[in-house]
């Protein structure tokens, strides 16, 4: 640690950028870095200045403690001392050192003239540690320095500043560095000093501009809680949730919030008015529980302040915002390189396969994408770390950066608590060992020693299962997935998996089924959310806590729906998503929460009141109208005009007339901003009368499954007649095929969204041959079956057949 010149000690945010870091750290140099080139963008930044990293030398030197700094480490590495000894000597030596004089009185002055420009004697500041190798785009060092906010007068400043030199040899700092591969005395700390935002009597929290799990680089993640950051980043509450689809930011009169979770937000972290201690953490109330921390306005700034930093730097960001409850303005307090994403190649990715299946114990926030199994370490403190074995799977309450050196010989963590821009998420990730954080009930149900498997490899749910499942790992290489002129589709359902799939070339989603939103993130009958008063007591109970945060049961309704399409829409945004309406059976739909109390009981519901016939019917008719106000709300609010609306089981053309009509009635005419109306083509009458059921749809999407049972008169769900259950059967294509030609004859496009394309080769094939438009396949089957449509359109293409089959499909307009 070389001696200083006689430089400025410290230097304003106006007068820095980030090429500024080696001489105020990472943290630093980016706050100067917002601060004097993204104010034209509208964002804000607290006020403040830096100390410099010749200041820290200077203090290194006048206090003659680098020897016997190099002498402790030494002794660390001949193994001597433990860590916890050597990091607690280092600390002690350096928190008994004192500042130079010049130095001490550079951050008076400072400090002094920041009360000038805020118009507040002694003003409240938060002190930030920011090292010279930090916040680097391969290191982020994330909580291994510490910060101390609320701190007011120039006492308090200057043993704040003494802290933060001290913390860069913490036991988790020395730790990461030596993982790193950084030398430690190559190391400055510079301290920041900014005007402290009163998100004490706000909120706070972080924000990422990708999909942290994913790599989906569509959309900025927001996580919020009541009062200061700390808690979230300390992974001591489960935030509020806000994901903001950023390509339709600019659209005009687009609000693109595509997710609002409500998180439950137990505690806040207020300024401490008395005793030692700056801050101090109380709990929250009941209203603020139920309340979201922001307004969607707030949300959107965020988002367009996301996208304004990621174009300025060039890459993802990892930011940490504000809100002061004095003036109700949003700020940006910090800002670093994104580092597990922005360096991973997008030519491939690895998927894991479950070989058998299993009920969850648990389900969390999901924190990377792969699979762990070993037994459970319970551990409530980082001081038992001597009692972890290596390979285990770490359970405890949260994590803060103590826990790094378990975390790092951990084969997987589940915490209670924590969101996904929690501590124990941020480490994970750039340790690349999945976890399962915010679970509430990890610690107390699972006992030491038990066998477990945890996967993060289903989107953004993360669950946990008994026993040590076997599954299997496969590599994708997108690179090898060839061009096709078939248009090459995937099926979606749920909508928390859908980020992981932005990478394969698909192009648009060609079924999205409504009812998984439903029944997975709804939960209600829509008709039960409407009549409360034919709804059980228990039923309604469990309706008001999932209604909590949303204007009226209708409106939750509405909203989580809009937002689940969204979801599904988004990753391949601007190709068309078809979305089909609710396909419940009558059976199914009395599984919802309140549904016993709207469904006829049928004998044969796979027949009975389902898809198109339940839309313009009493019985249903106000459950339909949410459906299309959801839709509304997606396409006109949220932006997504890219949704194609699907009607299912529709038996005749007068139904079809009478859907539309009910459809129009609700606000999405045909035709009207675009709107594309799709029909399933999945009933022999479909296939029968296309030509008129041609005349009243833009497009046709054969559903496999239905139309085989009823062409061949086998359930499709008996055991029995299983054998003879094959789309492949000669009725099947023979009508497959006069559907085809007759939708291109009628100058529309058609699809296939059954599964008979992902399980059967040679289907594909034959769907190829007859010119089908578009195929529409899972995920899991979408590159091998890439591969077998480009073959089979290589073998048409070399026959004589080829020019009829390309000349009819080339009829067919894009549905975009």
């Amino acid at each position: 640690m070389t001696s200083a010149t006689s430089k400025p000690a410290i230097l304003w945010f106006e007068d820095l950028g980030i090429g500024d870091i080696a001489t105020v750290g990472g943290k630093n140099a980016s706050l100067g870095e917002l601060s004097s080139r993204l104010g034209k963008a509208g964002v804000r930044v607290p006020g403040g200045f830096a100390t410099s990293a010749d200041a820290f030398r200077d203090f290194v030197t006048a206090n003659a403690i680098e020897p016997v700094i190099r002498n402790l480490i030494a002794r660390n590495h001949s193994r001597k001392m433990t860590l916890q000894e050597t990091g607690r000597a280092i600390r002690e030596l350096m928190l008994a050192s004192t500042l130079p004089a010049h130095l001490a009185d550079e951050i008076r002055a400072g400090y002094r003239e920041l009360g000038k420009r805020t118009g507040v004697a002694d003003p409240s500041v938060a002190v930030r540690s920011s090292a010279t190798a930090e916040d680097l785009p391969d290191a982020s060092f994330a909580g291994q320095h510490e910060t101390y906010l609320n701190i007011r007068g120039e006492k308090a400043l200057l043993d704040a500043c003494l802290r933060c030199f001290a913390s860069l040899f913490t036991d988790r700092a020395i730790s990461y560095r030596e993982t790193k591969g950084f030398d430690h005395f190559s190391v400055a700390l510079s301290v920041g000093v900014q005007q402290m935002v009163r998100a004490d009597i706000a909120g706070s929290g972080v924000m990422f501009t990708i999909d942290t799990e994913s790599g989906f680089p569509g959309v900025a993640t927001i996580s919020a809680t009541w009062g200061l950051g700390e808690t979230v980043v300390q992974g001591a509450v489960n935030p509020d949730r806000y994901i903001v689809f950023k390509p339709l930011l600019e659209r005009p009169g687009a609000c693109p919030i595509i997710e609002k979770s409500l998180g439950e937000k137990a505690i806040r972290m207020i300024y401490a008015e008395e005793g030692s201690s700056q801050t101090r953490v109380i709990a929250s109330t009941s209203a603020e529980r139920r309340a979201f921390v922001l307004s969607d306005d707030e949300i959107l700034e965020l988002g367009r302040w996301a996208v304004a930093v990621e174009e300025h730097y060039g890459r993802p960001m990892d930011l940490e915002w504000a809100k002061d409850g004095s003036n109700g303005l949003l700020y940006l307090v910090q800002a670093r390189p994104e580092t597990i994403h922005a360096g991973a190649g997008q030519a491939s990715f690895r998927r894991y396969l479950f070989r058998t299946d299993a009920a969850p114990l648990m389900t969390g926030v999901a924190i990377g994408s792969a699979v762990a199994s070993g037994k459970v370490c319970l551990i409530h403190s980082p001081s038992d770390m001597a009692a972890f074995p290596d390979g285990a799977i770490l359970v405890t309450g949260n994590t803060d950066p103590d826990w790094v050196p378990i975390m790092k010989r951990a084969a997987g963590i589940i915490t209670d608590r924590g969101g996904s821009t929690s501590h124990a998420a941020i480490v994970s990730r750039e340790l690349g060992v999945p976890a399962v954080v915010g679970t509430g009930i990890a610690t107390s149900t699972l006992r030491d020693g038990q066998e477990i498997t945890l996967s993060c490899a289903g989107g953004e749910v993360g669950s946990v299962y008994p026993g040590l499942l076997d599954y299997a790992v496969e590599d994708v290489d997108l690179s090898s997935i060839p061009e096709t002129r078939t248009e090459v589709m995937l099926n979606i359902a749920e909508p928390a998996a859908s980020f992981q799939w932005w990478r394969l070339p698909a192009k648009g989603v060609g079924l999205a089924r409504m009812e998984f939103i439903i029944s997975n993130l709804i939960k209600v009958h829509p008709m039960a959310l409407l009549n409360p008063d034919r709804v059980s007591a228990a039923d309604n109970r469990l309706i008001r806590d999932l209604v909590r945060g949303h204007a009226s049961p209708a409106d939750y309704f509405v909203d989580t729906l809009a937002r689940g399409i969204a979801r599904l829409a988004a990753p391949f945004f601007p190709h068309p998503a078809i979305v089909r309406l609710s396909d419940f059976k009558t059976n199914e739909y009395a599984h919802l929460i309140g549904g016993d109390a709207f469904e006829p009981r049928e004998e044969n519901p796979m027949l009975g009141f389902r898809g198109a016939s339940r839309y313009y019917d009493e019985r249903y008719r106000d459950g339909f109208a949410l459906e299309c106000r959801a839709l509304r709300k997606v396409r006109d609010e949220l932006g997504f005009a890219n949704v194609i609306v699907m009607v299912p089981f529709c038996r005749t053309p007068a139904e079809a007339d009478r859907v539309l009509a009910a459809m129009a009635e609700n606000g999405l005419r045909r035709g009207e901003n675009g709107l594309q109306v799709y029909m399933m083509c999945e009933i022999p009458s479909n296939v029968l009368l296309a030509e008129k059921f041609a005349a009243r749809f833009d497009g046709f999407s054969i559903g496999s499954n239905d139309l085989t049972q009823l062409l061949l008169g086998v359930d499709r769900d008996s055991e029995i007649l299983a054998k003879m259950f094959d789309e492949r059967d000669e009725a099947v294509q023979v009508a497959i095929a006069e559907a085809i030609a007759k939708a291109h004859a009628a100058k529309i496009k058609i699809g296939i969204c059954g599964q008979a394309p992902s399980n059967y080769p040679d289907f594909a094939e034959f769907l190829v041959g007859e010119g089908i438009d578009s195929i529409s396949l899972n995920p899991d089957s979408f590159v091998k079956t890439c591969s077998v449509i480009a073959s089979a359109e290589a073998a048409a293409a070399a026959s004589p057949h080829a020019s009829a089959v390309n000349a009819s499909s080339s009829r067919a307009p894009s549905p975009a």
